[in-house]
C-alpha cells in the first residue's frame, strides 16, 4: 500500500518577501493563487528546500534573505512521511550557510533525501528542450536524485577531482603522475553517475509504460558529446588517459558523464521534443515529472511532494483538469500556484486553496474556499 508523504505545517520567517508566514495543510494539493509579485512562487521555494540541494531557484542562503532587514531567514515545519512524523528546522544567518535540524538534532542536508522526495517545475524549465545541454543534466540529475540521494556525493566527488584535472590541463602540466589520483577518482566516481543515471531512466521508463494518462510520454536517451561513453570505470579511467594531450589543448576535460546530454522523443509523433510546439514541450514536461513521481511512490513508498509553479501556463482547460485528474488520483501533495482561483476549478473540493496577498511591502496568506 502507497504511504503519505506531505508538509502538514509551514512557518517563514524573513525568508524573501514573507517576513511572517504561518501554512496549515492537510494532505491535499494546495492551490496558491495570487497575482504576480506577491510571493507564491517563494511559498514553493521555501517546500522545495525540504529535499537536499539549493531548492528551486538554485539560490545561495545569503540570496533568500528578506530585505532590507537581513537578519537571516528561517523555516520550519511538520513532515509526515510515511508512518513517521518529522520536526524540520532550516535557518542561515547573514554570512552563514543553511543549518539544518530534523527532530530537534542537527543534520546534514543529504538526511532529508532519507525522509522525503520533492520534485519540481518551474516557468524556466519550459525551454528545456531547446537550451543548452547543461539545464538538461541538471534536470536529468534531479530525476536521478529523487530515487538515489547518494548521488549527489558521487557528483561531488567526480566535479572535485574534474576541478582539480582542469587547473593542471589549462598550467599544461605534463607530468602523468600528478594526474593518476584524480583520473581514478573521476573514472569511479563517473562509473557510479552513468549507472545511477541509466538505471533512473529505467525506472522512469517502466513508470511511463505501465500509466494511462492524457499527457505524451517522451522515450528518453543518453548522448556523449565526444560519441560513445565509457561506462565502465576501467573503460573510463583509460579514455581520460588517452585524451589527456587533447584535453590540455582544450584546457579542459572533453570526457565524462559532465559531457552526457539528455534527449527525449516523442514516439507517437516521430519528432525530437525539441520539434514540438511550446504547448506539447509543456505537455512533454509535465508527462515525465509524473513518470517521476509514478516511479517514486513504488520506490520510496509515497508518492512525492509536488511543486507545480504557474503550471496552467500553455495547458488548454481538458488537459488541465487531466492533470489535476492525475495528481489526485496519485495522492500527491501538489503545491500549484496560479495568478486566480479560476485556474483551479477543475480541482473543487479535492485541493486547499491559499491566496497570496502583497501590503506594505509583506506577504501574507489567507484560506479561502473551494471556486
Amino acid at each position: 500500500m502507497v504511504g503519505k508523504l506531505c508538509l502538514t505545517r509551514l512557518d517563514l520567517s524573513h525568508f524573501r518577501s514573507w517576513r511572517r508566514g504561518e501554512i496549515r495543510a492537510d494532505g491535499r494539493p494546495v492551490a496558491v493563487y495570487g497575482p504576480n509579485g506577491a510571493g507564491k512562487t517563494n511559498v514553493l521555494e521555501a517546500v522545495s528546500l525540504f529535499s537536499p540541494g539549493r531548492g528551486l531557484r538554485r539560490a545561495a542562503a545569503e540570496e533568500m534573505v528578506r530585505r532590507p532587514e537581513a537578519l537571516g531567514w528561517k523555516l520550519s515545519g511538520i513532515l509526515k512521511s510515511l508512518h513517521q512524523v518529522h520536526e524540520v528546522e532550516m535557518q542561515a544567518e547573514p554570512g552563514q550557510s543553511r543549518a539544518l535540524r530534523i527532530d530537534d538534532k542537527a543534520a546534514a542536508q543529504v538526511a532529508l533525501g532519507r525522509i522525503a522526495r520533492v520534485l519540481w517545475l518551474v516557468p524556466s524549465m519550459d525551454r528545456l528542450w531547446i537550451e543548452g545541454a547543461e539545464g538538461r543534466r541538471r534536470f536529468l540529475d534531479r530525476m536521478v536524485l529523487s530515487f538515489l540521494p547518494g548521488h549527489a556525493e558521487a557528483t561531488l566527488a567526480y566535479e572535485k577531482a574534474m576541478r582539480e584535472r582542469n587547473r593542471l590541463l589549462k598550467d599544461q602540466v605534463r607530468d602523468r603522475h600528478w594526474y593518476a589520483a584524480l583520473e581514478r577518482q573521476m573514472a569511479e566516481a563517473g562509473a557510479t553517475i552513468t549507472a545511477n543515471r541509466t538505471a533512473a531512466l529505467a525506472l522512469i521508463a517502466e513508470a511511463t509504460d505501465q500509466a494511462e494518462t492524457a499527457f505524451p510520454a517522451p522515450a528518453l536517451s543518453l548522448t556523449h558529446a565526444e560519441g560513445e561513453l565509457p561506462e565502465e570505470g576501467q573503460d573510463l579511467l583509460l579514455a581520460l588517459q588517452d585524451s589527456r594531450a587533447r584535453d590540455m589543448a582544450a584546457g579542459r576535460t572533453l570526457i565524462g558523464p559532465h559531457r552526457v546530454d539528455m534527449e527525449a522523443f516523442w514516439t507517437l509523433k516521430g519528432i525530437a521534443a525539441r520539434d514540438a510546439s511550446t504547448g506539447e514541450q509543456k505537455a512533454l514536461l509535465i508527462s515525465l515529472i509524473l513518470a517521476n513521481a509514478r516511479g517514486l511512490a513504488r520506490d520510496f513508498g509515497a508518492p512525492p511532494i509536488l511543486l507545480l509553479d504557474e503550471v496552467a501556463a500553455h495547458l488548454d482547460t481538458s488537459r488541465r483538469a487531466a492533470l489535476y485528474d492525475e495528481v489526485c488520483a496519485l495522492g500527491a501533495q501538489a503545491w500549484m500556484t496560479g495568478t486566480g482561483p479560476e485556474l483551479f476549478a477543475e480541482l473543487g473540493e479535492r485541493a486547499q486553496y491559499l491566496e497570496v496577498t502583497e501590503e506594505a511591502g509583506e506577504s501574507q496568506a489567507n484560506e479561502r474556499t473551494a471556486p
